[in-house]
């Protein structure tokens, strides 16, 4: 038991009188009987106070936690008493997750059951475990408290962020995806049917001309086919160690697993084939290209645990083991970082070299200290000197962004909030032009 401030609050009444005894001996036995009224109220409390096997506790929570997203956890408290039943309460979640709430207050009716609520943030993927339940159980007098351990531990995983699919999905099934900043527009490509003609546009390819109806119409007029199917996509991923730096508060890895993950869901909605490559200094897993649930399942088990290592990447003995066993045409998603033009620049020519039998695409991620320097106005000359040389790493990554494109290779270079939505926007804005 533990006695409440209400209860000490009510104790230290006894002092004055005690005090007062010097002048009024009298006073010792009214203290006396004072703290024993005291003390037969919070006895009387703790006999009255609920015990362990009168609440039922759980937990309830999604089996799978998602990376950087506010998980729901909710803790379930059933009352089998006919009395009120207040309470406070701490759960021992993992230490490394970040929680809105620490203690959570409530009461439950007599017979009844109780729910409450809070959010966790993982900031890292893998396996974790919660430990048990303390609950504070009060007195119906507030006297005193009852703690109590519900043995609640049981061990959970992080994924990456599989609620987004879901708010994906959501936003799909009412159209609005435009809210997560997704432009989705009609596939135009020779390989699918034939659907309609319409005005020839500058995002269009020179061949999408019909020509015939050019002639007739006497302006240009493009060919739109229905969305070709079963085209493939082959996420490939840098577990390097320049993927290890955090961006915000999470690693660059974690926001490549995160977008990889959403691309592979969106592209296996439109009927495509969705891969996955991992690697650093030699390939780590490969899965060729499927479509279906459990290839998603799988993709997503193989995302589940990628960590960075502290080993330069490879990039060359990844793509060249990939292109052996990927015949196909596909969209390469490669999701890595640019150090330096010496150390990436056998990325441009391996990946130009990808570019003549596929289509591939290099993604990373623009650096946020760099952006933040080369846009503030100096204020002396250290911050001239971190100006200057932020931006000549800007034009520098700029720079081989360019050599990429013209040999071929789309790029996307963004901050990492916008990751997700800029790449699956890309695949489909490329599958519209049908460049897959």
């Amino acid at each position: 038991m533990l006695p409440t401030p209400r209860i000490l609050l009510l104790l230290l009444g006894a002092v004055p009188l005690i005090a007062l005894a010097a002048w009024a001996p009298g006073l010792v036995w009214v203290a006396v009987v004072y703290v024993l009224v005291v003390l037969g109220l919070a006895i009387s409390d703790g006999v009255m106070v609920v015990r362990q096997q009168q609440v039922e506790v759980e937990r309830v929570h999604e089996p799978r936690l998602s990376l950087g997203a506010e998980n729901l956890i909710t803790l379930i408290l059933a009352n089998a008493t006919p009395r009120v039943v207040r309470f406070t309460l701490r759960d021992e979640h993992p230490h490394e997750f970040v929680a809105d709430a620490t203690f959570l207050e409530g009461s439950i009716a007599p017979y009844d059951v109780a729910e409450v609520r809070y959010h966790l943030r993982p900031p890292r993927r893998g396996d974790y475990a919660f430990g048990d339940l303390t609950v504070r159980f009060a007195g119906p007098l507030g006297a005193v408290l009852r703690q109590v351990r519900y043995p609640l531990a049981a061990p959970v995983k992080v994924y990456p962020n599989i609620l987004e699919l879901r708010k994906y999905d959501l936003m799909a099934r009412k159209g609005h995806l435009h809210e997560l900043g997704l432009r989705v527009s009609r596939t135009r490509g020779p390989g699918g049917e034939f659907e309609r003609l319409r005005d020839y546009s500058a995002d269009d390819e020179f061949r999408r001309i019909n020509w015939k109806a050019t002639a007739r119409r006497g302006k240009l007029i493009a060919a739109e086919y229905e969305t070709e199917r079963s085209q493939h996509v082959v996420c490939v991923l840098d577990c390097g160690r320049l993927m290890a730096p955090p961006v915000a508060e999470l690693m660059r890895i974690d926001y490549a697993v995160n977008t990889a993950l959403m691309l592979s869901y969106v592209a296996g909605l439109r009927g495509d084939h969705v891969g996955l490559l991992a690697f650093a200094d030699d390939v780590r897993s490969y899965i060729a290209p499927r479509r279906g649930k459990p290839q998603f399942q799988a993709i997503l088990e193989g995302l589940y645990n990628l960590q960075p290592e502290p080993v330069e990447a490879n990039h060359g003995a990844a793509l060249e083991y990939l292109a052996r066993r990927q015949r196909r045409r596909a969209l390469i998603v490669l999701f890595t970082d640019l150090a330096t033009p010496e150390t990436a620049g056998p990325l441009v020519s391996h990946l130009t070299r990808l570019a003549r039998h596929h289509l591939p695409l290099c993604v990373t991620i623009s650096d946020p200290f760099l952006s933040s320097a080369s846009g503030q106005p100096p204020r002396d000359s250290t911050s001239l000197y971190q100006r200057v040389v932020a931006e000549g790493l800007l034009d520098e990554r700029r720079a081989l962004l360019d050599r990429m494109q013209r040999g071929g290779v789309q790029t996307i270079d963004v901050p990492a909030d916008r990751l997700s939505v800029g790449v699956v926007n890309t695949y489909l804005r490329l599958k519209a032009q049908g460049r897959l």
